[in-house]
């Protein structure tokens, strides 16, 4: 496969950034990588162009158009809409000319939002997803749909991924609408460097989930890609359930600070209970997400000092 020429949509992204670079220190040298700049994915004449222009023999699919819960809630259309187009333009040119294998990746948010866990891949339309991201998470989701309905009618070797919560460098770090992760990691640090007493945090820091280091995330995609020409989805998470309090309180002490944890409870928890089976991940893949989440947090909180504050994504 490492001969062969490789497009990689979204390759600005967080995940993009991040398996590009993987890629390129695996030894692939014949990597193109394309971003929002580069060519307009909502547009099929720019995607019919993108494959004319390239010829890529391999797929991975990581375009979308992302952000936080409130972005979500303000502009949920905009959501469904081009992450619909920018999927089916994509995988339906993919197939027009003859690409040897597709790569998707779908997010865990596409689960229903009642979903029992661990969260096996069968649960993904036994329910409604969450309400505040559900235009996007289900518009996520179709790539799954679409994966299939393509390779049963035009033999596309089309395979779908579903990485977890995903953290590490080149996150985005804003302070209103990055996820979990980035988003204490910058309040922390700045905390400290302001000297502020105390750090207020929402809920009670019962619930848990499973986060996964990006890098981990990247490798696994990398295997599938090679060995994996399935039509089974495969979470690519951790597998491990780590609280939130654990979570704010290692980030603390790694960062450093000196002030007061506040708690506030008034705040709603959320899901109580979010964790994936990586069973498929083990089987399908003989692969496991093999950084401990301190390790991967130490690394996170570095690269984080080492560019603050013009090289981080916001």
């Amino acid at each position: 496969m490492k001969n062969d020429k490789i497009l990689v949509t979204g390759s600005t992204g967080f995940l993009g950034t991040n398996l590009v670079k993987h890629m390129e220190s695996s030894g692939y040298k014949n990597i193109v990588a394309v971003s929002s700049k580069d060519y307009d994915l909502t547009e099929q004449k720019e995607v019919r162009k993108m494959f004319s222009d390239i010829e890529p023999n391999i797929v991975i699919h990581l375009a979308a158009y992302v952000g936080g819960i409130l972005a979500n809630k303000m502009y949920p259309a905009d959501f469904s809409y081009r992450n619909l187009v920018i999927n089916t333009s994509t995988i339906h040119e993919a197939s027009k000319h003859g690409v040897k294998k597709f790569v998707t990746c779908i997010g865990g948010c596409s689960y229903p939002a009642k979903a029992k866990s661990p969260i096996a891949e069968n649960s993904l339309f036994e329910g409604y997803p969450q309400n505040e991201s559900a235009p996007y998470s289900l518009a996520k989701a179709m790539g799954f749909v679409q994966a299939n309905a393509y390779r049963n009618q035009y033999n596309l070797n089309a395979i779908t991924l579903v990485p977890g919560n995903m953290y590490g460098p080149h996150d985005n770090f804003h302070p209103n609408y990055s996820h979990v992760i980035p988003g204490l990691i910058r309040r922390f640090y700045e905390a400290k460097m302001n000297d502020l007493p105390e750090v207020v945090v929402w809920g009670s820091g019962t619930p848990t989930r499973d986060f996964v280091y990006v890098e981990d995330v990247a490798e696994a995609i990398i295997k599938a890609t090679e060995t994996y020409d399935g039509n089974e989805l495969i979470n690519i998470s951790s597998g491990t359930e780590t609280s939130i309090r654990e979570l704010v309180e290692t980030i603390s002490n790694l960062i450093g600070y000196g002030g007061k944890i506040v708690w506030d409870t008034t705040k709603p928890d959320g899901q109580m209970r979010k964790i994936f089976d990586t069973g498929r991940m083990k089987s399908l893949l003989n692969f496991e997400c093999s950084t401990f989440l301190k390790d991967g947090l130490e690394k996170t909180i570095r690269w984080f000092e080492n560019n603050y504050p013009n090289g981080i994504r916001l």
